[in-house]
């Protein structure tokens, strides 16, 4: 059958120079998962950062795991990015790395750390997704504008997403709930700012979010 994946690229020279650097703010933009459309065909490009890789291959849903035909291109650039187009990857699709080293003779399989979507932990498949979400904060962007931040009082309450309120023989509350009770519970409480941690992915909610496995 041959290698599926196609020579593509979302990074630029001047891209390439800014990741050299440790200058590039927007990394998220580039690397990772990302679904685009090449020569009119729809598909996912993917790119990874693994400096020590002999081979790096996509396995996944779609491929029963298998990454003999997917194999990733590296980059010309001594960047060590690995990067490639794979057609017919559709958003929603469970995905890993398998990497083969220049140093030994382990393969290891890898999450994205620019996964745009994860499974539930303790699992740690990324899963192809894309950016697309329509706000609806006008009013409160508009209020916003007229807030004075820095001559008002400031109480910040810390909390960690995974394990606040977690209901008994229950899975953490979604962003939807917490919305709801947390908010009130701050009100209540007459905090004003509420810090979330961690806002990175991580396979242990005890740890607090401090072992990411995903940005």
């Amino acid at each position: 059958m041959g290698n599926r994946v196609v020579a593509y690229s979302l990074l630029t020279d001047f891209d390439i120079y800014l990741f050299k650097s440790g200058k590039h703010t927007r990394l998220y933009e580039k690397m990772g998962a990302h679904q685009v459309i090449v020569k009119g065909q729809k598909g996912t490009y993917f790119a990874v950062y693994a400096p020590a890789a002999r081979s790096v291959q996509v396995i996944g849903a779609f491929n029963n795991w298998n990454g003999r035909d997917y194999e990733l291109n590296v980059r010309w650039d001594a960047s060590g990015i690995w990067e490639g187009f794979i057609p017919d990857i559709p958003k929603g699709m469970m995905y890993k790395y398998r990497i083969l080293s220049h140093y030994d003779a382990h393969v290891r399989e890898k999450t994205d750390p620019y996964g745009r979507f994860f499974e539930v932990a303790p699992k740690t498949a990324a899963i192809t997704w894309d950016d697309a979400y329509e706000w609806e904060d006008e009013t409160w962007m508009d209020e916003r504008s007229r807030f004075d931040p820095y001559h008002s009082p400031v109480s910040i309450y810390e909390v960690h997403i995974g394990s606040w309120k977690k209901p008994l023989g229950h899975e953490s509350l979604d962003y939807r709930a917490l919305s709801k009770e947390l908010v009130a519970y701050v009100l209540e409480l007459g905090y004003t700012h509420v810090e979330l941690m961690p806002v990175t992915e991580h396979p242990y909610f005890p740890s607090w979010g401090y072992l990411t496995t995903g940005f």
